[in-house]
């Protein structure tokens, strides 16, 4: 009984490391993701920011420094 329960055990904590790395791989490629989508983000405000005259920019126009 107890060699079933470990090999049970084992097998257990095999598929939870695979699921594992399956669930890090894929925040990875989340963040991955998120940052590219941030900095295209920060170049389109950028050229709005440029198209816009100055007398028709107003403060709430800025992004806030914590973005």
């Amino acid at each position: 009984m107890t060699e079933s329960r470990l090999t049970e055990l084992e097998t257990k904590l095999a598929f939870a490391e695979d699921l594992l790395e399956t669930l890090n791989q894929t925040v990875i490629r989340q963040q991955g993701q998120l940052d590219l989508m941030q900095q295209q983000l920060r170049l389109l405000h950028q050229r709005l920011q440029d198209a816009l005259p100055d007398e028709a920019r107003t403060p709430r126009d800025e992004i806030p420094p914590h973005y």
